[in-house]
């Protein structure tokens, strides 16, 4: 029983009706003039005839059924919108509303001038809808002066003028109002698309970085070491070290490619996090193995801090010099094999300076193993991004890269 009754309070969707599908096949502008005509049909029916009196000048008033002769070509304009714009159909409207007013005085005809108005108004131009707005005041100033010529009483052409003035002041002010939210709602959407793209694109870039910082070296690093193990006599004792080396390069790429795929796969916002300057004896002992010799000399000093060891950098500065070092030392591997680095770190006047040295070893002596030649101009770009500077270039029998970096740069 308790089963039925929570089956009897679920709510079971029910199939649209008959009509609203009907409508959704049917063009909007059959709709609307079908609904307009049946409108004044209904109008002249109940016998809605002599509303613009005061501008009548026919003898005595005509049958209400004569107001479909304005009313109806007036729908097959509404009918016919996607092909005549309503902006051209406006003028003959507004002629059949005035011989109606002057003649039956029915209702139908002002339906269709709202309508005709409403929508050329919304599709228009600004330029057009002020030409529009400044016709309307024409309008009105005209029925104003007729009245005042058919009655002596200036309050009751006041009257009547301000009626018709605000029937369309009102349809003129909905469509610009409607128009204008259309407009920021598309600029919304266009901005929001460029955002997601933007977006994108900023996200492909990440990945592209992540990708050559976490794997490329390890894979130069293999490449090279097998190549220099070929290229050489074979010796046991060297080669097994070659392999080890080549053990080690593979295994760390491999989980370096785990970790990335780990965060796509999950949706994580970051990959793995970025290195620190506290990194660097790790990042050296990497080098080492890709066959480098490595020496860190790190002479910061910050007499704000207790112990006179380096104060605590930026998030962000911290990141870019630990890349710079991790760049630096990846190429080394890259393209010196066997090179003795050395990596300087020290403080200057409110900057903290980087410098990576490094001298001997031998570039690849078989297939060049090319190189994208994006990660020192991302260096680059992100160090001067922060304000700091960036050069790389050979020096002597070696390559030299040099950072410069504000320590007190935002994180």
């Amino acid at each position: 029983m308790d089963s039925l009754r929570t089956l009897d309070r679920v709510a079971v969707p029910r199939p649209p009706s008959l009509l609203p599908r009907v409508l959704d096949v049917i063009p909007r502008p059959i709709v609307d003039a079908v609904g307009t005509a049946l409108l004044s049909v209904a109008a002249s029916a109940f016998g809605f005839a002599g509303l613009w009196d005061l501008f009548r000048v026919t003898p005595s008033p005509i049958s209400p059924w004569w107001a479909l002769a304005f009313a109806l070509p007036g729908c097959v304009l509404i009918a016919l919108r996607d092909r005549i714009p309503p902006l051209l159909a406006l003028p003959v409207v507004a002629a059949l509303f005035a011989g109606d007013a002057a003649t039956v005085g029915g209702l139908g005809s002002l339906v269709v001038l709202l309508d005709v108005l409403w929508h050329a108004v919304h599709r228009a131009t600004a330029r057009a809808r002020r030409g529009v707005a400044v016709a309307l005041v024409i309008v009105a100033g005209g029925f104003l002066v007729f009245a005042l010529l058919r009655t002596s009483d200036v309050r009751v052409a006041m009257l009547v003028t301000l009626q018709i003035a605000t029937l369309l002041g009102t349809d003129y002010w909905w469509a610009v109002a409607v128009g204008r939210a259309e407009e920021v709602a598309a600029l919304e959407r266009r901005r929001a698309t460029d955002a997601a793209r933007e977006a994108v694109r900023d996200e492909r870039e990440t990945m592209a970085r992540e990708l050559h910082d976490l794997v490329a070296g390890h894979v130069s690093a293999m490449a090279i070491r097998s190549e220099a193990a070929l290229s050489t006599p074979p010796d046991e004792t060297r080669d097994r070290a070659a392999l080890r080396a080549v053990r080690d390069a593979s295994l760390d790429a491999h989980a370096a490619l785990r970790s990335m795929i780990a965060v796509l796969r999950d949706g994580g916002d970051a990959p793995a996090p970025a290195p620190r300057l506290a990194d660097i004896p790790e990042l050296a002992r990497a080098a080492e193995r890709a066959g480098l010799t490595v020496r860190i000399a790190d002479e910061r000093t910050d007499e704000r801090t207790t112990g006179g060891r380096a104060g605590t950098l930026p998030a962000l500065v911290d990141q870019t010099a630990a890349r710079v070092v991790r760049e630096a030392l990846a190429n080394g591997a890259r393209h010196a094999v066997g090179a003795e680095v050395r990596v300087r770190l020290s403080n200057g006047a409110d900057r903290l300076l980087i410098r990576i040295d490094s001298h001997g070893g031998r570039g690849a002596s078989g297939p060049a193993l090319a190189g994208s030649g994006t990660g020192l101009a991302v260096l680059a770009e992100c160090v001067r991004a922060l304000g700091g500077e960036f050069s790389a270039g050979p020096e002597g029998d070696g390559w030299s890269v040099r950072a410069e970096l504000p320590r007190g740069a935002a994180p």
